[in-house]
């Protein structure tokens, strides 16, 4: 078993331990992680990220999460960042850190119950996660706003699932374009590769984003 998926084993017992403490009663399971575990992105994503469902104060939330998993990991680093609060976990079991992040922003998200699942592991999550609409949004925004070629990578698989783009204004189609030029070949073989299932790597590393590429063509 390699470290990526020896990553997912610990990212799913994790998520149990959220649903034990009734934490996951409070947020949306949302990003590349959640659609991994929750739809079969083929890419591996080695964040839990959430959104708050209703509004929480940050500096208990932290507490409570420390409180949850110190005596069973060790726990690097914790902090209130400017748009999150980030909790980073080590086990002597899991060869990487695992990073927690809760958006502090608050508001009215779109999210369904999904049940998070790894073929890796013999656990089995019920949570509340982001609908694959909402999920566009947000990854759109994400790539508008850095230049993360997990971004587009995961905007393409949601296209395959049978969404589409949002409605985007001619400037920000040609920002998304432009992103999208940056992206160089050895991004496709050791950035996105590293982290892709074997029977994706060849066919990004010879067409990039063709598919978001042609959509975002037609918009313009």
């Amino acid at each position: 078993m390699n470290i990526l998926e020896q990553h997912e084993i610990f990212e799913m017992e994790i998520l149990d331990r959220f649903k034990r403490s009734r934490l996951l009663e409070s947020l949306i399971f949302g990003g590349g992680t959640m659609l991994r575990l929750c739809h079969e992105l083929p890419r591996y994503s080695a964040v839990l990220d959430f959104w708050k469902l209703k509004v929480l104060d940050d500096r208990e939330l932290m507490q409570k999460l420390i409180r949850i998993f110190e005596n069973d990991y060790e726990i690097t680093d914790s902090q209130i960042k400017h748009f999150t609060i980030l909790v980073e976990l080590r086990s002597g079991r899991f060869p990487k850190r695992l990073k927690i992040e809760i958006r502090r922003e608050h508001k009215a998200w779109d999210y369904e119950e999904k049940i998070a699942f790894s073929r890796f592991s013999n656990k089995q999550v019920l949570l509340k996660a982001h609908t694959l609409q909402q999920t566009m949004n947000n990854k759109i925004e994400a790539l508008m706003q850095r230049n993360e070629i997990r971004d587009a990578f995961d905007i393409e698989f949601l296209l395959r699932k049978g969404l589409s783009l949002p409605v985007l204004a001619k400037e920000q189609v040609e920002t998304l374009q432009k992103k999208l030029r940056k992206f160089k070949p050895n991004d496709f073989k050791v950035t996105l590769g590293s982290v892709l299932e074997s029977e994706w790597r060849q066919y990004y590393v010879s067409n990039g984003f063709k598919l978001l590429e042609e959509k975002l063509t037609a918009m313009v």
